[in-house]
């Protein structure tokens, strides 16, 4: 009996054995199968790679296409943002608090800046075409005079613009009566065109303070009117102060900035006289010196 359970042992430890190694086998055997390959196979095995890359390709360039046109939107986006933050938003904002300040006080400081304005282009205007080359003027009227030819020198300061020739020629007008008589007629006839030189100016300084007090005025009845809004409610608000507050301050801010703005045109209009008046005193201190030396030769 020993024998025989013995025997029994030893044929299924066989049997496990073999058991375990028929797997082994089939799937040695399977892995050979899939390493050897055709030639075919390896082809389609390519065909395959290169349709999986060059789809790939396309939906990354697909990608890259639709960012594209994404960020078209949001660069147009940020133009649009930039143009309406610039001066066109400037200009939007402008308006609307003038048409909150109130038409009335409103209009009339901006009557106040354009007729300002139109003082101060005129005075520009004027005062440019008023200067000239006075070294050269003098020069060509000191080469007359050395030549003994006064009516070439009062024919040149005929033919230039401005107060500094008028002042010449007043000057060559009395020539043969004296350096003292020449010297009153350039004194006399230059305060008359200094006094040109200043008209209309007057009137710019008259709108510079204008502007201001039309917006302190606004600024007043505002106060007026907000105090009027809360008796009329009977309660201390914040929305009732604000309106009338606003208004208030919407006036005076706008006459100040009108202020300024023929504050800077005035000072420039002063600065170019100035510099005239200087050009005239230097030609007639010159001129009498010319007129001394042609009495002299005579």
């Amino acid at each position: 009996m020993k024998k025989f359970f013995a025997i029994l042992a030893i044929l299924g430890l066989f049997c496990t054995v073999q058991l375990n190694a028929a797997p082994k086998n089939e799937s040695s055997k399977d892995a050979k199968k899939t390493e050897v390959k055709t030639p075919e196979a390896l082809a389609q095995d390519s065909i395959a790679q290169d349709s999986i890359a060059q789809d790939s390709i396309m939906k990354a360039e697909e990608l890259k296409k639709a960012e594209v046109k994404t960020a078209e939107p949001k660069k147009a986006e940020v133009k649009e943002e930039v143009e309406e933050g610039g001066l066109a938003g400037i200009h939007k904002e402008i308006k609307k608090k003038f048409i909150e300040g109130g038409a009335e006080f409103m209009a009339l400081v901006a009557i106040a800046m354009v007729i300002g304005l139109a003082f101060c282009v005129e005075r520009i205007i004027y005062l440019s075409m008023a200067q000239v080359n006075t070294e050269k003027l003098m020069a060509a009227i000191a080469d007359a005079l050395a030549n003994n030819d006064v009516e070439a020198a009062k024919e040149i300061c005929r033919n230039t613009a401005g107060p500094v020739a008028s002042v010449c020629y007043q000057g060559l007008l009395r020539i043969d009566e004296g350096v003292d008589t020449v010297e009153r007629s350039i004194v006399s006839y230059g305060s008359l065109q200094a006094s040109m030189l200043e008209k209309n100016c007057s009137w710019i300084t008259l709108f510079i303070a204008m502007a201001p007090s039309l917006g302190f005025l606004g600024t007043v009845i505002g106060m007026v009117q907000a105090f009027d809004d809360i008796q009329k409610a009977g309660d201390i608000s914040p929305t009732i102060v604000a309106g009338g507050m606003k208004v208030a301050l919407i006036t005076t801010l706008y006459g100040i900035i009108v202020a300024l703005i023929l504050q800077v045109f005035y000072n420039f209009i002063l600065t170019k006289i100035e510099s005239l008046t200087a050009d005239m005193e230097d030609c007639s201190i010159t001129l009498l010196d010319l007129i001394a030396k042609f009495n002299i030769k005579k």
